[in-house]
């Protein structure tokens, strides 16, 4: 290289590239964020909200079940399923919080819509459900409300019995709200924004699930998980007597029971929160907030929505998820609070409910007594419901059908005795067929539900269980295969004896689209075989047909209907 600049041409002269090169120096780089704090996302617009609560959008644009203490799946019947645990949390937060609900399946909202509003409204909580079969696509909702300043809650029958399982992979989960989420959520709340509750019974139930007086008789439980790249990966779980006070904390939120949330590198779990006393202490949901209109289900003319009566239920059937919801314990709301819920309905122009419940028949005397007051008061309301056979008698069922139910749900799941027994569903075969047969004479139609691939299932057993769907008084049925969710007594028992198929998925564990089982003598593909062929044999008679042709009834009727049978064709055939 010339050293002298002026015994070049003037063109190579004007080249910088012939200066000498600097030298490597300190790292210093620029820090803009700190120029334009006001523009970012901690800025939140006009008509922003302090909690949006959220059904996101579907995985694939279908129709997808998602609710406090159910599984989920996708709707081969098209129901839409009506987000009243979303309703119910807003109920408890107001009015001391403004609160939007985004019920995106009902909706029908895209991705993209979804993050627009996002960015238009700019929550400063975000709270959402998860579900096992959509955890990656409900978790993209978690990440786009983080990416807008909000600080994020998952709850529901997925991320309470796999807390770290959950929030190690997803960072964008600030928190947990395992098992009854409202009081943790409110408590939560609180405690950041120094606020009480001006609703006496929703301070009465912050009283009753939380501090030490909700400790007595209890053990405790706190664990401190560290996340990778801290010193240690698991730090023993740590058990407390109940009379004494938590391990002391910097923190508000170490107190806050039901929560896992995250502190610095840890991951903490707090002690499990109580169940609410009272279900009567709970104030109405706020059903209004919900897209009413948009609330759909098959044969049913005009919208609908749900009404909790009860939470729990006393029997032990090994694959439900109830085991993981309220385990065995069972909260009746009264029938006059439930009354006056359905009466608060029929003036926002909603005349068709479903009873809400683990098991709507689970106490006698408080459907004996529902159905009186619904008759009394002369209440224009027709409703379903689901049951067991062993928990009617056939004056119940009459009183029902006088009272507006036309359609009963039932757990019916297999036809061999010995595979119920096993399961722990607790019934006998006679009883299925009595209790349809009392419940068709009453006026009521009959919706029956089976599951394939219980353990001991053989094709035989599969073969059985078709055989009687046909011969039962069923208008509907559905079959689906069971599904080791975890948490479940049947869960465990799939782990111990490695029957996960192998490179299991948790949106895998799907009772309705596929199987994540691999039993040694019945495979996983042929046990989607026999639900296909199950679901074909049982539908594609007369009475079924006939069934599906009066769905035909309305408009959003014709279309739903067409939309189901589509469905049906090509998952039978696929």
């Amino acid at each position: 290289m010339a050293d002298n600049l002026t015994e070049v041409s003037p063109d190579l002269r004007a080249n910088l590239g012939r200066h000498r090169v600097p030298p490597v120096s300190m790292s210093q780089f620029p820090d803009a964020g700190a120029a334009v704090q006001t523009l970012t996302s901690s800025t939140r617009p006009s008509g922003s909200v302090d909690v949006l609560l959220v059904n996101p959008p579907s995985p694939d644009g279908g129709i997808w079940i998602r609710s406090q203490h159910r599984v989920g799946r996708r709707s081969r019947e098209n129901m839409i399923w009506p987000q009243v645990s979303l309703a119910q949390l807003a109920a408890i937060l107001a009015p001391e919080y403004t609160v939007k609900v985004v019920d995106c399946i009902a909706t029908r909202m895209s991705w993209p819509e979804f993050e627009k509003l996002l960015d238009e409204i700019r929550p400063r909580y975000y709270v959402t459900q998860v579900t096992a079969p959509t955890l990656r696509n409900d978790m993209y909702g978690v990440f786009l409300a983080k990416s807008v300043g909000a600080q994020t809650m998952a709850f529901g029958t997925h991320v309470t019995p796999m807390t770290l399982e959950t929030m190690r992979p997803f960072p964008a989960l600030d928190y947990v709200l395992r098992g009854e989420p409202e009081m943790t959520l409110r408590e939560l709340l609180d405690r950041q924004e120094e606020r009480t509750p001006s609703n006496p019974a929703v301070a009465k139930m912050l009283a009753a699930t939380s501090g030490l007086a909700a400790m007595a008789g209890q053990r405790l439980g706190r664990v401190r998980i560290q996340e990778p790249g801290g010193a240690e990966a698991v730090a023993p779980i740590t058990l407390a007597l109940s009379a004494d006070p938590p391990p002391a904390s910097d923190s508000p939120l170490a107190t806050v029971r039901g929560l896992a949330w995250r502190k610095d590198t840890e991951i903490i779990i707090n002690p499990d929160r109580p169940f609410i006393p009272s279900l009567d202490d709970l104030p109405m949901p706020l059903h209004e907030l919900l897209p009413l209109d948009r609330q759909r289900m098959p044969m049913i003319k005009g919208p609908f929505t749900f009404i909790v009566t009860s939470r729990g239920c006393p029997a032990g059937c090994k694959y439900c998820i109830k085991h993981v919801s309220y385990q065995n314990s069972v909260r009746l709301r009264a029938p006059e609070k439930i009354l006056e819920e359905l009466q608060y309905l029929a003036t926002l122009g909603i005349h068709n409910v479903h009873m809400y419940a683990d098991l709507f028949t689970v106490n006698r005397e408080q459907v004996v007594r529902l159905c009186q007051l619904i008759i009394e008061t002369g209440l224009k309301v027709r409703w379903t419901c689901n049951s067991r056979v062993d928990y009617v008698d056939e004056e119940m069922l009459r009183l029902m059908g006088r009272a507006g139910c036309w359609y009963i749900s039932w757990g019916i799941e297999s036809a061999n005795e010995q595979i119920l027994k096993r399961a722990r569903k607790g019934y006998r075969k006679e009883q299925a067929f009595k209790a349809l047969t009392w419940s068709k004479a009453a006026g009521i139609n009959n919706w029956g539900y089976f599951i394939i691939g219980l353990p001991g299932e053989t094709e035989t057993t599969i073969q059985e269980t078709i055989t009687y769907a046909k011969e039962l008084p069923l208008d509907i049925a559905l079959f689906h295969i069971a599904a080791p969710y975890p948490g479940t007594p049947f869960f465990y028992e799939v782990v111990e004896n490695n029957w996960f198929r192998a490179g299991t998925k948790w949106e895998e564990v799907d009772m309705d689209q596929s199987t994540v089982l691999d039993y040694p003598s019945l495979s996983a593909e042929r046990l989607e075989y026999w639900q296909k062929r199950a679901t074909r044999e049982w539908s594609l008679r007369p009475a079924p047909i006939l069934t599906f042709v009066r769905g035909l009834n309305t408009w959003e009727g014709f279309k739903s209907a067409v939309s189901v049978g589509w469905q049906t064709l090509k998952f039978v055939r696929s």
